[in-house]
């Protein structure tokens, strides 16, 4: 990312149809001095009232961001937004005679052609960014947002429908060329069924299949053909940037996002604003990315190899009873391996000459395989599960050399983020050879060590 400030040599105008309300708008984008940050001025209102973008000015989150100062109002301020922040200007003024940007294509791409022939230049200010030095997280549903400490802005997103259909995910680097080049066309898209509840509620009375994309099951309606396979999530990524520039200052973190929508990235600036542990540009201190990152089970992950087993537990030789996860369902059940090698170091007294695996490390094994489930969770990201007490312990068969635990954990609760309990069991040639009932306590790093 640049060091400097930048805005636009030029001012530069385009016209075109708003998307919700319908009218015929004028949009022009003009330069703006150091640290002013983006204004929306309203040219069509009396005193030509200006909105900045904040988290506090923000109105309405209904399929669009609104932001508002008193009467005033300016309605899907994402998409020019998105543009701006993408092409890495962080000066502008955006003037408007009516309450709505033209949606264009649908798209950011005419936004970003508009900036390059205003000519961005830098200015003799700094640039400051907004630094995570902890994981945040914010969620909803089956909807979640996690920003990780990261030098630049990754966005890692998945997106699909209500049905589960087409499910996309993409994760990219965000900087002016691949913004340009990999996410600025994307267009915007809705579901057929939508449609009728939208028209009820004054919304896309602008819309057309010229800019937007209509799903309607598995078929795609658009004037032209998709301009990525995966467009969908492109387009979300799209407003995930757009969204961040409430935040007033450019963000560096690692965004990973499953179904997201305003609403919930909205909610996820606000929260980075409140957080005590959100600097801007530490010149001694270096954010924990490597570290703090890797502790993550991230949400498109079905297994784990044995490094990143090692990544996500504490635990370490001879005490590491996971040596892989195979199979990973949702937030509620998680199944592992331990091979039980006749190398172990606990067979040499347990016992002499008739080696058998004791049952508190079965039930270790058990209790380091919920731990890893539990880290799947947004609300338990970036803590630690401590194992407090076991219930219904079962041990029904000896393990011994040779053999290969197949733990499954289910998640049964979780109370208040600060408690948990699974229900555990471990398998030898599809047979039950033990089982439990375990309860956790979820802390964070700090208190934990």
């Amino acid at each position: 990312m640049s060091v400097n400030q930048r805005t636009i040599r030029n001012e530069r105008s385009i016209k075109g149809k708003s998307l919700h309300t319908g009218d015929e708008v004028t949009l022009t984008l003009k330069p703006a001095k150091a640290s002013s940050g983006y204004l929306f001025r309203r040219t069509d209102l009396y005193g030509k009232p200006e909105i900045q973008p904040l988290t506090s000015s923000v109105s309405e989150l209904v399929r669009s961001t609104t932001i508002s100062n008193g009467n005033a109002k300016v309605h899907t301020i994402e998409h020019v937004l998105s543009a701006l922040s993408g092409c890495g200007i962080d000066n502008a003024i955006i003037e408007l005679d009516a309450s709505e940007p033209p949606i264009l294509d649908g798209s950011s791409r005419q936004f970003v052609e508009m900036i390059m022939d205003a000519e961005p230049v830098d200015l003799p200010e700094e640039r400051e960014f907004l630094v995570l030095n902890e994981p945040l997280s914010v969620s909803s549903g089956n909807r979640s947002i996690i920003a990780l400490p990261h030098d630049g802005l990754r966005i890692t997103c998945t997106s699909s429908d209500d049905r589960g259909v087409h499910v996309q995910h993409l994760s990219i680097d965000i900087d002016p060329d691949s913004y340009a080049e990999n996410i600025a066309p994307a267009r915007t898209f809705t579901l057929y069924e939508d449609i009728e509840e939208l028209l009820k509620l004054g919304k896309i009375r602008g819309g057309s299949l010229d800019s937007a994309i209509v799903i309607k099951g598995d078929k795609v309606m658009s004037k032209e053909p998709l301009r990525f396979e995966d467009e969908f999530v492109r387009h979300k990524i799209l407003d995930i940037v757009g969204d961040l520039c409430l935040l007033a200052k450019p963000l560096k973190a690692h965004i990973i996002a499953v179904r997201p929508g305003h609403s919930l990235n909205s909610e996820l600036s606000a929260k980075i604003l409140k957080s005590t542990n959100v600097t801007c540009d530490p010149k001694d201190k270096k954010p924990e990315s490597d570290d703090v990152r890797k502790s993550f089970v991230l949400p498109q992950e079905t297994h784990l190899d044995v490094r990143r087993v090692l990544d996500v537990l504490p635990h370490r030789y001879p005490f590491v009873m996971v040596d892989r996860v195979i199979k990973i369902e949702g937030n509620e059940s998680l199944t592992g391996i331990k091979n039980v090698s006749i190398n172990e170091p606990f067979f040499t007294g347990h016992f002499p000459g008739h080696p058998v695996m004791p049952g508190v490390l079965q039930l270790e094994a058990m209790a380091q395989t919920a731990g890893i489930l539990l880290l799947r969770r947004a609300t338990t990201q970036g803590k630690v599960a401590f194992f407090m007490s076991a219930d219904k312990v079962k041990f029904r068969k000896p393990v011994v050399p040779g053999d290969q635990l197949v733990i499954k954990a289910n998640l049964v609760k979780v109370r208040g983020d600060k408690l948990a309990t699974a229900e555990v069991s471990c398998f030898v040639d599809e047979k039950v050879v033990s089982s439990a009932n375990l309860m956790f306590s979820i802390v964070g790093t700090k208190e934990a060590f």
